[in-house]
């Protein structure tokens, strides 16, 4: 793993990180009981992993739930974290703030986590990270909301897996106005993160010379949209879609109903379609138009090693579905962000020497010094620079266009296209 990073003390980390990889295939050939031997204590890190089991993120939690499985199965295999394994502590939060709040809370004080790990859903982030701030539990998101980057969070909380909206939207403005057309109406979820697209996408349209011309929000647990599409301005040219939840097909099968085969140019974020397969009936009005993906769902022909070897680990095919059951497709665009986010944990905490609670701060620190991050069997999604400042990473975003039925790659931004100012420091507040 090339994580550069550097101590208070001006000692290299990079050395210590530089070896994980190649200790992780030495530990392999080791018996179960000589990987851990050299650990303080035998007792596990335990990572409290709070997750979308039921409520509206389900479909994201039981996948986010296979990609941790798998890689903490290959932390395990080789040597675990500072010689200890690494036990994943599971708990439900339903996709609700006071939930995961309450979730947050038992991790700390019930079941003596080491760690928090994995909401998803911004208002859940919302209602949790606080309350992991107050209990000094250090909280990896696994989210997409700017709230973190903004500054309305807290130190405690970290996010070193997954870009923010901010980011991915000021990536892509470029080309969806340059392809697509200028004048935009956005339908989006009526919670902070859809409030996040409406922002920030609307800022970032505006530069490159285009405008929304109109903004409709959908409650997250609304079951029939046809009411909300005779609000789209005739002079629209492009529909700009990103919905959740267990109702998505249904959105896009009504979209597709509603418009006939007369529609603007459509660019979804593939969110409206996680978990949904693309060849299902009514969605053929999809072909041709454009997504979002955090990570290409089908292997593409100029495939990475590192994205073959994470489908195999996780159990996903070439086309983002289950190996066991080509039925149950993948949240592929988001679920790496588990695995590249426990990775950083464990390099981590390897890098602060971490044994106990008491270095909690460490952990933190550790992280927040840790800037590249390559591409690699840890990060297969792609290369990632990680602002310790902000507690935000910064990745490459993929547009894809529907062709034959698939998602074929037809743009990927770099690093610096998805640069902002930085609103915040969290390396000057307390402990």
């Amino acid at each position: 793993m090339t994580i550069k990073t550097t101590t208070s003390t001006g000692t290299t980390r990079r050395g210590a990180l530089k070896t994980l990889a190649g200790g992780a295939a030495a530990a392999t050939s080791l018996p179960l009981w000589a990987r851990y031997a050299q650990a303080q204590t035998a007792e596990p890190i335990r990572i409290g992993f709070q997750m979308h089991r039921t409520g509206i993120g389900a479909a994201y939690g039981r996948w986010y739930g296979r990609t941790t499985e798998a890689a903490t199965r290959l932390i395990n295999e080789a040597g675990g974290i500072n010689g200890r394994p690494v036990e994943i502590v599971i708990e439900d939060d339903g996709t609700d703030p006071k939930r995961g709040a309450e979730v947050v809370e038992k991790f700390a004080t019930q079941l003596k986590c080491d760690i928090g790990y994995g909401t998803l859903f911004s208002h859940v982030v919302a209602g949790s990270a606080p309350r992991a701030g107050e209990l000094k539990l250090p909280y990896f998101i696994v989210s997409e909301g700017h709230q973190l980057a903004s500054g309305a969070l807290n130190r405690y909380t970290i996010q070193p897996g997954i870009t923010d909206v901010k980011s991915q939207v000021k990536a892509m403005a470029p080309f969806v106005a340059a392809n697509l057309g200028k004048k935009v109406t956005m339908i989006y979820p009526d919670y902070a993160f859809g409030h996040d697209h409406r922002d920030f996408f609307s800022e970032a349209i505006a530069a490159q010379g285009g405008e929304v011309v109109a903004k409709l929000a959908i409650p997250p647990t609304e079951t029939s949209f046809t009411k909300y599409f005779p609000k789209i301005p005739r002079e629209t040219e492009v529909i700009y879609h990103v919905m959740v939840g267990p109702a998505v097909l249904t959105f896009v099968k009504e979209l597709g109903e509603f418009f006939g085969p007369s529609r603007p140019e459509m660019f979804g974020f593939i969110d409206s379609l996680e978990a949904v397969d693309i060849a299902s009936p009514g969605l053929e009005f999809l072909e041709g138009s454009y997504f979002w993906e955090g990570m290409p769902r089908y292997a593409q022909p100029d495939q990475t090693s590192f994205d073959k070897f994470y489908r195999e680990q996780v159990g996903v095919d070439a086309n983002g579905a289950s190996v066991a059951d080509p039925k149950d497709v993948s949240t592929y665009a988001h679920m790496f962000a588990c695995w590249e986010t426990l990775y950083v944990i464990k390099a981590g905490m390897e890098a602060a020497g971490y044994q106990s609670f008491k270095d909690r701060p460490a952990l933190i620190e550790a992280v927040e010094a840790m800037t590249d991050m390559a591409q690699s069997n840890e990060h297969p999604q792609g290369p990632k620079l990680f602002n310790g400042k902000t507690h935000q990473v910064f990745g490459q975003q993929y547009i894809s266009q529907v062709t034959d039925g698939k998602l074929l790659v037809k743009h990927t931004t770099s690093l610096e296209d998805g640069f902002y100012p930085d609103e915040t420091d969290y390396t000057k507040m307390s402990f």
